[in-house]
């Protein structure tokens, strides 16, 4: 009997199929301005980076790459930040395709749905709700944009860079790897893109839930109040430590760096320059990442309040995790605890292994500062990963695709695992001695 593949497998395989084709397209001489030449593995890297919405670079995008590469790079971070089923969905729906079962349970897992019903519909509402967030966000980038540039540029520039805060993937066309600081003291430009940085780390099920709300904060779900109160309390904690570690930012870049530290991969000033603790707030903050059905990584913010409710839960000696009146399933706690411990995992191997690949060139803050970024698909480095060794690089790839995939998939496959199980029997309990 024919096995077939789990949804959570096929999801990880399409991040992977449209990583491949990523790469050929930026193989192309057309991809690429002329006088340069981009081999296969810095195609890789930078296709990955693009999918995984992270927006770590091995080359500098605005002078390597063609417009034709930019625009490659414009729809992989598109498609990588709003998940390839959603387009496929759209496409399906195009040629009057009925969705099978096994495209439903994609879609749901892609989603973090909890029902089949709709999803076709949900996924086209998801994509309008995503374009009409970036068209806005790039009309009033180009009112500072198509000044400073010309028309065409000017509204070439204010899309790219409207696209890839709302998808949390921190790719700029500004050249020589400066991201925003040149606009370090424009709060038109930074407020507008921490704004759509925000919007697509919420996600959309919170977006949509709070555009329907008529009931006010009661009427919304446990898990957008949770979202929406994890959200407000990170930026506001960032934006105070930033400004009290490092005196030379002001409030509003302060700010901006609480925003896009998280998971989105922008920088108003030079994070080299950083204190050793502050990149290490930094780290912690890009371990959070964004939230669950976003355009952003990280273990998510959901994940850490359920962390933080079961360590409060035990600390007060209660027998289940309880939060506004509610109380959270066994199934909940297990995943949150397993999503941590997968991601902590890799992010420690993978921090070890680059700081013994480079051998003491850089500092270990900031090896875990590079590593954490690859892991939560922010994007910043105050190493330059260009200055990084092959080897090194090699490592940061699957760091970027499982900090994408991973969590994802491995909450997915254990859901369906427990939905499924069956208790057949018990054994004798014993204790083991803690703390």
């Amino acid at each position: 009997m024919k096995r077939e593949a789990r949804p959570e497998a096929l999801l990880a395989l399409g991040f992977l199929a449209v990583i491949l084709t990523g790469t050929a397209l930026l193989e192309l001489p057309i991809s690429v301005k002329d006088g340069h030449r981009l081999d296969l593995f810095d195609s890789l890297f930078t296709a990955t980076s693009a999918v995984c919405v992270t927006g770590l670079v091995a080359v500098d995008t605005a002078t390597t790459f063609s417009p034709f590469g930019q625009a490659v790079l414009l729809i992989l971070i598109q498609v990588g930040g709003l998940g390839f089923m959603v387009f496929a969905t759209m496409l399906m729906g195009l040629l009057g395709r009925k969705l099978s079962i096994r495209g439903r349970l994609l879609i749901r897992e892609s989603m973090n749905g909890v029902t089949l019903s709709g999803l076709g519909r949900l996924a086209g509402l998801y994509l309008m709700l995503a374009l009409g967030i970036e068209l806005t966000g790039a009309l009033v980038l180009s009112l500072r944009f198509v000044p400073l540039y010309g028309m065409r540029r000017g509204l070439w520039f204010a899309v790219f860079h409207a696209v890839s805060a709302f998808c949390n993937a921190g790719f700029d066309l500004f050249g020589r790897f400066q991201s925003l600081t040149a606009f370090s003291g424009d709060p038109l430009v930074l407020l507008t893109v921490a704004l759509l940085i925000v919007l697509g780390g919420l996600g959309f099920t919170v977006i949509l839930e709070v555009l329907r709300d008529r009931e006010g904060w009661k009427g919304l779900s446990l898990h957008t109040r949770v979202v929406l109160v994890a959200t407000a309390g990170l930026l506001t904690l960032g934006t105070l430590f930033f400004l009290l570690a490092e005196r030379r930012m002001d409030a509003l870049n302060a700010f901006f760096q609480s925003v896009t530290l998280r998971t989105a991969g922008f920088n108003s000033v030079d994070l080299a320059g950083m204190k050793d603790g502050s990149k290490l707030f930094g780290s912690l903050l890009m371990m959070v990442g964004a939230s669950p059905a976003s355009t952003g990584g990280g273990v998510k913010t959901t994940t850490v309040a359920a962390l933080a409710l079961l360590l409060v839960s035990v600390i007060r000696g209660d027998s289940e995790v309880n939060v506004a009146r509610r109380r959270l399933s066994g199934d909940t706690v297990r995943r949150a605890l397993a999503v941590a411990a997968l991601f902590i995992s890799m992010l420690l191997m993978g921090t070890l292994a680059i700081s013994l690949i480079e051998d003491g060139r850089f500092p270990l803050a900031d090896v875990l500062f590079e590593c954490a970024s690859a892991m939560g698909t922010v994007g910043v480095s105050a190493i330059g990963t260009p200055n990084l060794t092959a080897s090194s690089r090699a490592v940061l790839l699957p760091m970027m695709f499982l900090g994408r995939v991973g969590p994802l998939t491995l909450a997915a496959a254990v859901a369906r695992r427990q939905g499924r199980a069956k208790i057949l029997s018990k054994y004798p309990e014993e204790k083991l001695m803690i703390g």
